[in-house]
């Protein structure tokens, strides 16, 4: 196996000049991923996440074996998930159990209408692990649609939801409406996860939803720097990964997880760096203090 085999250059110009749709789409769901990425962290939900793409993946395979949108179909399907788990699920234990529930069941839906459908494999294999040349115009303008409209929908909600995350009874305390804004992130949640599944795939969705926000929450505490980081992780590794997927032989998937996850390694590094200059500098202040009594 050699080099050429993974990547080639060649004609590489023209080919990014056919994957402008693609690049388009990437960028949107990597920062749009990236921001709700940053509730998803704090609301501690990274399993709902891979629960909603495996129902978007059956809703997404249904549509290709009808012959419909696979993106309307995944958003279906999404949302289906998304709104079970937020109506039923208000308490974590029982979130976790109804996304263990949904999820095998999703997968199975989902492989049965992959059995049936007897069109290109290389369609079926994209709904797991993503594919970089199906974003048609008509897809295009759906995803840039949903990534606006979660956008959109973020910026509305940002401050009550970032107070109900981050401290749920004493916003139910002063009067913030806890279940309704539970059920508009899930419907949130869900969209975005629905136009996800058709860049990176059903099976590896969370590199765009939950590695990007975990990497900006090991160097920063801050609540403007933690989303514009995360949002900034999530636009570099889909950007990226499009880019090197399009000299590469591999699915696009591949590229992005990769990226995501060196990322996340080297964030974890520079707040390792960080907490060790911390732990030092105190244990030399600690040193350098005077014990009571001593001067005497």
């Amino acid at each position: 196996m050699s080099w050429s085999d993974v990547f080639s250059f060649e004609d590489y110009g023209a080919l990014l000049a056919l994957m402008t749709n693609s690049l388009i789409a990437g960028a949107a769901l990597g920062i749009v991923g990236g921001l709700i990425g940053v509730f998803v962290m704090q609301r501690d939900m990274a399993f709902a996440v891979h629960g909603i793409s495996e129902l978007s993946f059956a809703g997404a395979a249904a549509a290709l074996l009808f012959g419909g949108s696979v993106v309307v179909g995944s958003l279906g399907g999404a949302l289906v998930a998304a709104l079970l788990i937020g109506v039923l699920g208000s308490r974590a234990r029982d979130r976790n159990s109804i996304v263990g529930v949904l999820m095998p069941f999703g997968l199975g839906l989902g492989i049965l209408f992959l059995s049936l459908y007897s069109g290109r494999s290389a369609n079926r294999f994209g709904l797991l692990t993503g594919q970089i040349v199906s974003v048609s115009n008509p897809d295009l303008g759906w995803l840039v649609l949903i990534s606006a409209f979660v956008l959109v929908g973020l910026i509305v909600v940002w401050n009550p939801l970032r107070f109900e995350s981050l401290d749920p009874q004493a916003a139910e305390a002063r009067g913030v409406p806890t279940r309704g804004l539970s059920i508009v992130f899930m419907i949130l949640l869900g969209a975005i996860v629905a136009a996800a599944v058709h860049i990176i795939g059903a099976l590896l969705v969370m590199a765009l939803l939950v590695t990007p926000a975990a990497a900006a929450m090991r160097v920063s505490n801050s609540p403007l720097v933690v989303p514009l980081l995360s949002a900034g992780f999530g636009l570099v590794s889909a950007v990226g990964g499009i880019l090197l997927a399009i000299a590469g032989t591999l699915p696009v998937s591949p590229y992005i997880t990769t990226i995501s996850f060196a990322i996340y390694l080297v964030c974890r590094l520079v707040a390792l760096r960080r907490e060790r200059a911390l732990r030092i500098r105190h244990e030399d202040r600690g040193a350098h203090t005077v014990p009571a009594g001593a001067a005497k």
